[in-house]
C-alpha cells in the first residue's frame, strides 16, 4: 500500500460516484465536487458584479474618502465567493481499477493539490458494505449540533485490517457497485453492521 487510507475519509454522508468507463483492462469511478453550491457561489458572484465594478471604480476615482469608501466589503465578498466557487468545481476524485496491473488508485484532487492511494488486488482481502456514522453538518443554534447518523458506505479491506472508503449513498446505488467490483476484484462482500458510536 502507497498512501494513506485516512486521506480519503468523507465528512459528508453521500459522495455518488459515477462510473466514468469500463473495459477489460480498467474500471474507473468518478466523483466531481458539489456542483450545487460551486454554481450558487460563482452566480452571486457573477450577480455582485454589477454592484462590485462601480463601487471599485468610485473608489478608485475618487480614493477611500469619498462616499462608496464604506462599500469596500462588496468587492471582497465577490472576490471571496469567486474564490469558493473555482475551489468546488476543481474537487474531483477518482477511483481506477486497473487489471492488467492488478492494482487501485484513488486520487482526490483540488485546486491545492492530489493526494494518491495505490494498493495492489492481492493486498485485499474483502469488500465491505457497512454503516457509518456522519455528523449532520455544520450546528447551528438550537439544532442537532454534533449529532452522527447512520449512513450506508463502500470500502476495501485490506489485509492488514485497515479499510479504505470507497462511496456513501443510499443502499439500492451501492449494493449493485458491491457486487460488481467483488466479482472483477475476486473478493467475498461482507456485510457489516453499523458502526459503533
Amino acid at each position: 500500500m502507497d498512501g494513506n487510507p485516512a486521506d480519503f475519509e468523507a465528512i459528508g454522508n453521500r459522495l455518488g460516484f459515477r462510473v466514468a468507463a469500463e473495459d477489460a483492462e480498467r474500471f474507473v469511478l468518478v466523483w466531481r465536487g458539489a456542483r450545487f453550491p460551486a454554481f450558487l457561489c460563482f452566480g452571486v458572484a457573477t450577480a455582485l458584479l454589477f454592484i462590485s465594478v462601480p463601487i471599485v471604480e468610485a473608489i478608485r476615482q475618487r480614493g477611500l474618502e469619498g462616499p462608496a469608501a464604506s462599500l469596500w466589503y462588496f468587492p471582497v465578498m465577490n472576490l471571496i465567493l469567486l474564490g469558493i466557487s473555482v475551489f468546488l468545481f476543481s474537487l474531483k476524485r477518482l477511483i481506477v481499477f486497473d487489471h492488467k496491473k492488478q492494482r487501485v488508485e484513488l486520487q482526490r484532487q483540488s485546486i491545492f493539490g492530489r493526494t494518491r492511494l495505490h494498493l495492489n488486488y492481492d493486498e485485499l482481502s474483502a469488500i465491505r458494505m457497512g454503516i457509518d456514522r456522519v455528523y449532520s453538518g455544520f450546528a447551528v443554534a438550537g439544532s442537532s449540533a454534533a449529532e452522527r447518523f447512520p449512513v450506508p458506505s463502500l470500502r476495501l479491506v485490506v489485509k492488514n485490517g485497515e479499510t479504505v472508503l470507497l462511496d456513501r449513498g443510499s443502499k439500492r446505488r451501492l449494493e449493485p457497485l458491491a457486487k460488481h467490483l467483488g466479482e472483477v476484484l475476486g473478493k467475498p462482500l461482507q456485510l457489516a453492521e453499523e458502526a459503533p458510536q
